[in-house]
């Protein structure tokens, strides 16, 4: 996750992750949707890409999410063109529970 208050005027912070396949990357973001729909009534103002496209973008205003096919994200390197932003760890669901 990149911290972007400061250095962004249209989002807070990007939690960008990465997929294998097509179908994982459906997956993560259905799943991501779903959670933050159940958990916190929220729902993207917009949802752009699709699987085939290999990057798919959930944008809740304060957070955008960026789904990459591993290949995607090497190639757009988000975390180096936003290079002055601090990275933000975040704590795996598994390591949580």
């Amino acid at each position: 996750m990149l911290d972007l208050r400061g250095i962004s005027t249209f989002t807070d912070f990007f939690v960008i992750c990465s997929a294998n396949s097509e179908p994982q990357l459906k997956a993560i973001a259905n799943e991501i949707e779903a959670q933050l729909k159940e958990d916190h009534a929220v729902r993207p103002t917009a949802i752009d890409g699709f699987p085939a496209s290999q990057w798919i973008v959930l944008d809740y205003l304060e957070v955008v999410v960026h789904i990459f096919h591993r290949d995607k994200r090497a190639f757009y390197s988000l975390e180096d063109l936003w290079g002055d932003a601090p990275r933000v760890e975040l704590e795996t669901a598994a390591s949580s529970r």
